[in-house]
This record gives C-alpha cells, structure tokens and sequence, in this order.
C-alpha cells in the first residue's frame, strides 16, 4: 500500500528509501498540510538521496519540509535529521534523544561498537548534527499541531526507552516499537538491539498503542497495514518466545558468537513457522540482522539475572 487517506482526508504517503538498494526495508511517511510537508523519519544519511527523490517524484524538495518526525534516534531511523534540519525542518524527538542528535558522537560511537567502524559509512553514511534551536522534545501526548494536521506522541518504550509512536486519526506511526514486517508477509519479527531492550515495557507499549484503536499501523520496516490486533498479536507472540528461548539459551551459550549462531537458526526457524517467505529472510536480515537482536537478549537476561538454567 503506497498511500492512504485517515478518516478526517489527511493522505499518508508511504516513500521507499531503498536501503542498501533494497526496495520495502525502510519507509519514510510523508504528510501534507497547508504550508509545507511533515515527514515521519528520516531513515539513514546513507539514503538521504533516496529521500531527495522520492520528494521530488511528488513535486516537493528538502525545503518542502517543515517538520521531521522521528520515532527515536537509531541511525536508520533518524541518520539523515540532520540533513533536512539544513533545509530548515524541526526536529521532533523523545526528551531522552535531543541530545544526542545535537551532538551524536556517543551514539555513533556505541553503533560502531555494534556494527564495527568500517561499516559505519556503507550502511548509515553522515549522521550531521542537529542545531539545538531546531530540536523539539515531545513527552507522552504533546501534539503536533500544523498546517492543519495534528499528531499526537506516544510515549512507548521497550525496544528503546526514548522511543515515540504517532497517533495521526485511525494511523499509529510505530517506529521499531511495531516490530519489523515485509510487505506480502504476516510474519512479524521484534528488533531487540541493546542496549534498551526491554520486554516487559515493550509489552506495555503494545498495550498502550492496542488502546488507541487503530484501524492502520505504519512500522518504519516496512509500510501500512490493515491488521492492526493480528500485527500486535503476532508481535507479542514473537517476543513472548524470543525471552523464553533467550532464559534458556543465554546461560548455556560459551561466548557471544555462539549465542548469535543459535540465535539466528533458532529465528529462521520461529519465522519460518509463522508464514515468513524464505525469500524475506535476506530483507529481515538487512535490515534488523538476527546477531543484533541476540546481543540485545543477552544484555537483558544477564542484567536482569532471569534465567532458567537449574
């Protein structure tokens, strides 16, 4: 689905910023209004020729751009801020995030030590900062007010603790808090990086956004979807199984590198179960790699002591 139109005429248009040129890995919503554009993420530096494009395929520039809306400040999510903030855009983000988009030398620093330094620049690219005087903070229901579109900011932790959804209408803009989902498949699939993965307030957030009732859901991997309690269902179950493996397997793992092999076999296999494609296993892998995930569970078990080894 490329676009859809909420119940109060406001036109949600979904821009693909084929990601390592990929198609359908990484969307960037854009939405109308009376002056301008809002844009919801702003995916990677690496793609923001992507982004250029895909707003001058519908008649619009950088410039065009008023506001960027970012679910929280992963590099595939909010990489390329920086960059329309030079076109003039404000940047809205979770409290927890302003800082570092101001001034991101510890997050890029902590990427590199997940992704490691020669792969920084192939897959993120320049991550520029943000002038302080175009970051806006937005808590638990700040609204978005512009041009006559309104959104709304959820406070939804788990996958990150600084991480927002965006309620526009019936449409719920869910970041990585969604889970990640390739067009075509009902396989829904957690991103759990470390080091703020943390199931249990991750499940809440589920919960929070089930109560707004909506009748879309648009994850950042990738598009709209009109099975908004199946998607949330699927994406329970998912992280559900993924503790309960990680409480067994963490403990009993003789090294990281190991725990990512299981891992990864274990997850095709979990997937496979739950209708992915196995032609899909290459995007999942792109763009939220099973050995990522395994770090994340591992920190988690190891922190919070939760184990069922005897």
């Amino acid at each position: 689905m490329e676009s859809v139109r909420t119940r109060t005429g406001v036109t949600v248009e979904v821009m693909d910023l084929h990601f390592q040129g990929r198609s359908r890995l990484i969307a960037s919503y854009l939405i109308r209004h009376e002056t301008g554009a809002i844009i919801i993420e702003s995916g990677p530096g690496s793609t923001f020729g992507g982004l250029e494009l895909e707003l001058h395929r519908r008649g619009l520039t950088p410039a065009d751009v008023t506001h960027v809306l970012l679910s929280h400040i992963h590099l595939d999510h909010a990489g390329a801020a920086g960059h329309l903030a030079s076109f003039g855009a404000q940047i809205c983000v979770h409290p927890q995030g302003a800082a570092h988009l101001a001034a991101p030398e510890k997050l890029l620093a902590s990427a590199a030590r997940i992704y490691g330094e020669e792969n920084m620049d192939p897959l993120w690219g320049d991550f520029r900062p943000v002038p302080v005087e175009q970051i806006t903070t937005l808590g638990d229901g700040a609204e978005i007010a512009v041009g006559g579109v309104c959104l709304e900011a959820l406070d939804t932790p788990g996958h990150a603790e600084h991480h927002l959804t965006y309620r526009l209408d019936d449409i719920c803009f869910t970041g990585d808090i969604g889970g990640v989902r390739l067009q075509g498949s009902s396989c829904v699939i957690p991103p759990m990086p470390p080091p703020e993965f943390v199931p249990e307030r991750w499940l809440q957030s589920l919960d929070y956004i089930a109560a707004q009732r909506p009748e879309y859901l648009a994850p950042t991997h990738f598009g709209i979807f009109l099975d908004p309690q199946e998607h949330l269902e699927a994406l329970r179950r998912g992280l559900e199984a993924a503790r309960q493996w990680a409480e067994q397997e963490v403990p009993e793992a003789d090294s990281a590198e190991t725990l990512q092999r299981r891992y990864t076999e274990w997850l095709y296999g979990y997937a496979l179960e739950q209708g992915l494609d196995p032609a899909d296993w290459a995007g999942h892998e792109a763009i939220n790699p099973a050995w990522m995930s395994a770090l994340g569970l591992r920190r988690y078990v190891l922190k919070s002591g939760k184990s069922k080894r005897e």
